[in-house]
This record gives structure tokens, sequence and C-alpha cells, in this order.
């Protein structure tokens, strides 16, 4: 049944994805709002000429029956699949998997063809507007405007508005229109990531496929090309620790890439043929909030996210599907 009220949904990640699709399905006419290229918020992947590389969040988990009720939707509809992937774990010196022994019958899936792909399937039904970088919002007469800096204000109102971003993008969004629930963004602390994309000629013969490094500055390695359905040439993706990351977070790319790759090389690693950076000012939060959604009936917006949920993939779309049916409730 057709629903007349208008949502707009700002943040085309899992969690704003999630929240979209399950509003839409319920009658609620949905505008989704990003300011990338496409959908997929932090489960993104690096495409170039002849190479891929997953450069956001690794893969994910399922360990909630309805988020895995979920994933097994993506794999029907050819979206992800396991990663069956060797890993390992070290300070930087010693190699192990005996930390790793007490996870290894957990389930790590991966999107395919590329890590992007289940947030295009769930954004394949939703009016998405793209590279739309919202910086305003104006609530007056029970209706919400939004600006962008692309475009200006839109020339629709929405009756509620659901804001899938960081905490601190939700802070800058609502201090001025909502102080009050800009207040619970401003007590989450996110910090960033710099992440390294490798490739090489040839396949490396390196012991792992996905390495947990407890050494600075480093904190993930991993063989993007070990994933099911990569295609192209050898790539491997570094991720620097958070603190790391933190102090070096406005440093130029060659400098950290250079850091990096020295400490690839540490590993076992070789020199790549060619390298791409990529910071990530927002990657995860200090510390996570449980409450998994803010919902104000009044002003009617929302909030969803990691940061509102335990963090990961599962948390975020828990996140946005909690809230999607306190909104469907009212």
């Amino acid at each position: 049944m057709k629903n007349t009220q208008r949502i707009a949904v700002i943040g085309a990640g899992i969690s704003g994805l999630s929240c979209a699709t399950s509003l839409q399905q319920a009658g609620f006419e949905i505008t989704v709002f990003d300011k990338s290229r496409g959908p997929s918020g932090r489960m993104s992947t690096r495409l170039g000429d002849g190479w891929q590389c997953d450069h956001g969040a690794q893969y994910f988990t399922a360990r909630d029956s309805e988020f895995y009720t979920e994933v097994m939707r993506w794999q029907k509809a050819g979206v992800a699949e396991l990663w069956d992937a060797r890993l390992q774990v070290t300070d930087g010196v010693t190699f192990t998997d005996k930390n790793i022994l007490k996870d290894a019958q957990v389930a790590r899936f991966v999107g395919v063809p590329h890590n992007t792909s289940p947030a295009k399937f769930l954004a394949e039904s939703l009016v998405l507007e793209t590279n739309t970088t919202i910086q305003q919002l104006e609530h007056s007469s029970n209706t919400w405007r939004i600006k962008s800096g692309e475009h200006g204000w839109h020339e629709q109102c929405f009756d509620s508005v659901v804001l899938a971003l960081p905490a601190p993008q939700v802070m800058t969004l609502l201090q001025v229109p909502l102080p009050s629930i800009a207040a619970i963004a401003s007590t989450v602390k996110m910090r960033g990531c710099w992440a390294l994309m490798l490739r090489f000629s040839t396949q490396l013969d390196l012991s792992f496929d996905g390495l947990f490094v407890n050494k600075a500055p480093l904190s993930w390695v991993a063989r993007n090309s070990s994933k099911p359905k990569r295609e192209g040439e050898e790539t491997w993706i570094l991720h620097a620790s958070a603190e790391w990351s933190e102090a070096h977070i406005e440093d130029d790319a060659e400098s950290v890439a250079a850091t990096m790759i020295v400490a690839f090389l540490e590993l076992g690693g070789v020199l790549p043929q060619a390298w791409a950076a990529h910071r990530w000012r927002y990657a995860e939060a200090v510390a996570y909030l449980d409450c998994g959604f803010v919902w104000d009936a009044n002003a009617k917006i929302g909030l969803c996210g990691d940061w509102l949920n335990g963090g990961k993939v599962q948390g975020a779309w828990l996140s946005g599907k909690k809230l999607a049916e306190q909104l469907i409730k009212n």
C-alpha cells in the first residue's frame, strides 16, 4: 500500500540502505542521497584499469539470525560468498594462527565480485541521488528541507529525515536545527584509517590471505585477490592502525605510503609495481553506543549507523532495519 510520507535518507552505506529498503517495502516514498558516485559507504572497492581492491570493510560476519537471513538472500542473489581465507596474527616478528582458532568456525563473507555488490543490490530499487553532499537541514511547518553543496535547496520537502552518517557529520548537520540530537552524536569519537592498495604483476608467495598485525603502523594486511570472483592483477590491501592513522591523518599520501610499504616489506612482502592510498576520516568509533538507533518522533528525524549499534557491517544493517521498524510503527 502506498504511503504518502516522503522520507529522505542521507547516506547510502549499509545502514542507510537497510533502512531505506525496509521503508520502501512498507510503502513509504524514499529518496536516498549520498556524496559519493555510488552506494556502499565503507564497504567500498577501488576499480582501476585491470585491477580492483576492497579498501574499506574487508569482510563481514553474520552472528545475528536476522542478519544471517539477509546474507543468505545476498548469496542467493549472487552478490555475496564465503571467503575461505588463511588467517594469521603477528606482532611484527612471530606469525601464528593460535589466537584466531577460537574464531575459526565463524563464517566470513565478502561481496562478489566486489565488496560494493551487496550495497548496489540493495540500492537497485531505490531512488538514489549521488554526488550530492548534504550541507544543511531546515525544519519548519512539520517538514524538512535539505540543501546540498552541488545543487542547492532540493525542490522536494520531506516529512521525515534519516541520517545514516558518521557521528561527526551528524553533529555538524544538527547543531542548528536539533542541538539535543547533535549532542548524542557528540559523545562518540571516531578515528580515521589510512588504506593502501598495492598492485603486483605476479602472485606473492606469502603464508596468509589475511593478517591481523599487532604492531604499528599496520593493523591489517590482506591479499584481495584471494577473495572469490576477483579478477585482474594481484592486489593487496594494507590498513594502518587507528592510533597511527590519527597521528598521521593530515600527512600526504606519499609519506604515508612509504612508511606502510616498509612495514609490509618487514612482514615478507615485496615492493609493489603501483599503489593507491585512501584516507578514511571516520573508520571506527573509539567506543560504540548500543542504543541501536535514535528516533525523535516530534521532529521526525532518525539516526542509524554502526556507531549506534556496536560497530561492524552487521551492526550497521541492524541499526537501519530497527530504525525503519520504528518509523513504520509511527
